[in-house]
């Protein structure tokens, strides 16, 4: 083979498969994801391009025909990208010309592959966020579930690591729960972005065709659309980086959901307690038990969390319009969403088989835990705070404290008040926010035949 660094002529053919190569990487194999989308977002183009009058209502049966006839075989699993194909889009529209002929090249006709990639990774994005809200609020119940069946196990809790204030294992759970719904609040930040519709930006300076947006917008069950063209394509990006935060948030509560659980784990800790099928084993200490999936689901959201970065740093010194550039974000951002989700399911999974160890704090070394509530005591007495603090910090100084009997939390979201209604109201209200059914609906009347 000719190699591009040695004298003399080069192939002109090796040279241009390996320009190919390297322009087209993994492209098509991420395409697949979006296939059954560029489908979608071309039906709705054909509509409009027969409501403006582009092509005959002739013509738009028989590329609808075969467009919904494409989209049951990617949902059959039997369409795949040819390798002498650049991409999804060029693969469906060789498939329609092919089948219609020139009926099939009128397709193309007011859109670019710009405005098509960045239509698929919308469409995708608000598929894949519909499957994330479904996953997280899953989670979210069984959280909730584990808050109300343990809320009176107490528990340590710990500032810098040290041992602080009594816990409980009904607070450990719910502020995980609650986390997941300011999580969702960004995710839905995130999903309006993703709804809004690009097609019809063609290459960023829009069409001298009679194109009807907001047509497509409807059909596409978008709440509106990118009006201004170049903002439409310097979008593509900015859309990701976005959505790639709101992951990054899921991320972050599941890897520090995994970091507990995988101290309270440890034998010096032994507050929590999962089977044995559910953890793994050592090739040469018997005893041991790892926390390897609570690990493993650390690691890939710990990754997740640096995907707004390395989408940022090939954004940061972009001028407006396309830039080949955007290709490299694509293939990280879009197995993303799996990845998160696996991690949602492997979290669900370990803390539906979670055993939670009682009497904790019975233990004498946990006898510090209660020195606030010692001080409040007097306070509740009379005694002014300082003096309360002073007084108990001596009794600790002196080895003569004793940790007090009864103690009560009452405000909200304390330990004797955990607000599990509350927090199950802000989660139904966010999720209302996101409008998938009427998407849903909009785009499953794209592909009804007849």
């Amino acid at each position: 083979m000719t190699k591009l660094w040695q004298k003399g002529e080069l192939n002109e053919n090796e040279l241009a498969q390996t320009v190919e190569k390297f322009t087209v990487g993994n492209d098509r194999a991420t395409d697949l994801l979006l296939a059954k989308y560029d489908v979608l977002g071309s039906i709705a183009h054909v509509k409009m391009l027969a409501h403006v009058h582009l092509v005959t209502d002739e013509e738009h049966k028989q590329i609808i025909k075969e467009l919904i006839n494409i989209f049951d075989e990617i949902e059959k699993g039997n369409f795949s990208i040819s390798s002498t194909t650049e991409d999804v889009h060029s693969e469906i529209e060789f498939l329609l010309t092919q089948k219609l002929g020139d009926t099939g090249k009128k397709i193309h006709s007011g859109r670019s592959r710009n405005d098509q990639v960045l239509l698929d990774i919308k469409l995708f994005t608000r598929n894949e966020i519909e499957q994330l809200v479904h996953q997280t609020k899953i989670l979210f119940d069984t959280l909730i579930q584990l808050s109300e069946q343990h809320k009176e196990k107490l528990l340590p809790g710990y500032t810098h690591l040290q041992l602080a204030m009594p816990s409980s294992f009904g607070l450990w759970f719910a502020a995980y729960a609650e986390s997941l719904t300011d999580d969702l609040h960004l995710l839905h930040s995130a999903f309006t972005l993703a709804n809004k519709n690009p097609l019809g930006s063609a290459a960023g300076y829009g069409s001298s065709l009679p194109l009807d947006r907001k047509l497509t917008t409807q059909l596409l069950g978008f709440d509106d659309l990118n009006y201004n063209v170049v903002y439409a394509q310097m979008n593509r990006g900015k859309m990701e980086r976005t959505t790639a935060f709101a992951l990054s948030s899921i991320a972050a509560t599941l890897s520090k959901l995994a970091m507990d659980c995988c101290l309270y784990m440890n034998q010096n800790f032994e507050f929590i307690f999962f089977p044995d099928v559910l953890t793994t084993g050592s090739s040469i200490m018997p005893h041991k038990k790892n926390p390897d999936i609570w690990e493993l689901i650390r690691a890939k959201c710990n990754k997740l969390q640096n995907l707004p970065a390395q989408i940022n740093s090939v954004l940061t010194n972009l001028p407006s319009g396309y830039h080949r550039d955007l290709q490299v974000i694509k293939e990280d951002y879009v197995i993303s969403f799996s990845e998160l989700g696996s991690c949602i399911e492997m979290a669900n999974l370990m803390l539906q088989h979670i055993e939670v160890r009682k009497d904790i704090l019975e233990d004498e070394k946990y006898k510090l835990l209660f020195t606030v509530e010692a001080v409040n005591q007097y306070v509740k007495d009379g005694m002014a705070f300082r003096d309360a603090y002073i007084k108990v910090g001596k009794e600790v100084e002196d080895g003569n404290f004793k940790k007090p009997g009864m103690f009560s939390h009452t405000h909200e979201g304390s330990i004797g008040n955990l607000c599990n209604d509350e927090i199950k109201t802000m989660m139904d209200h966010i999720i209302a926010l996101f409008p998938f059914e009427k998407i849903n609906k909009a785009l499953k009347k794209l592909t009804v035949k007849g």
